[in-house]
């Protein structure tokens, strides 16, 4: 195990015991500490699936899964966020099994929604299966400018958008698109101003679960 690794996982514990802390806590401070304990989680889940992927043994572990125990996950994670920003979930139930790792298509999900969540404002958030095996999450959003569309998910790119939101790095997307050639593909159709739609293919019949 990498020094890397051994600190991802011992930052955990303490996050773990803060939120112990302020479980029965109701307070206005209470919140805004969860929200930005959240926060960090999602940072550290960031560098676990950097180091997963630099591993020359990376764990992908392939089975027959209910692409809604997955999804329902990811909401369930981040319902606080949604009250939050006084957002709208849409969410048409996807029933199907793919074949997939679980760690990997929640990590993905939980990206995208987490980046639709930061550039949206006001409207709402939608989550859907299309022609049966592509997942959808669009969103009503600020939308990306057509030159740095082609770019999006480039390492260290973040864009006109990301420039003006200084906190971002562009390492969330750019990990989702690295191992494409073991999961389907992730496309973007955006407009400034009208929002953002991406697209995971889920079509993963060639391979084989373990």
């Amino acid at each position: 195990m990498s020094v890397y690794t051994l600190w991802v996982h011992q930052i955990k514990t303490p996050i773990a015991a803060l939120r112990l802390i302020l479980q029965d806590e109701e307070t206005d401070a209470a919140k805004e500490i969860n929200v930005q304990l959240f926060k960090i989680e999602q940072y550290v889940e960031l560098v676990l699936q950097y180091l997963r992927l630099e591993s020359p043994s990376t764990d992908y572990h392939f089975q027959q899964l209910e692409l809604v125990d997955i999804i329902r996950d990811s909401i369930k994670k981040y319902a606080p966020l949604f009250i939050r920003k006084r957002l709208t979930l849409h969410y048409e139930e996807a029933r199907c099994q793919v074949l997939t790792d679980a760690k990997w298509l929640g990590f993905v999900l939980e990206q995208i929604l987490s980046n639709a969540l930061k550039y949206t404002k006001e409207g709402s958030i939608s989550i859907y299966l299309e022609n049966k095996k592509t997942l959808v999450v669009e969103d009503t959003g600020i939308g990306i400018s057509p030159e740095d569309l082609p770019r999006i998910g480039e390492k260290n790119f973040t864009g006109y958008i990301g420039r003006q939101d200084r906190k971002s790095t562009g390492l969330g997307l750019s990990l989702c698109k690295k191992p494409n050639g073991n999961f389907g593909p992730i496309s973007i159709e955006s407009e400034p101003g009208k929002g953002t739609k991406v697209s995971i293919g889920l079509d993963t019949a060639a391979l084989e679960a373990e």
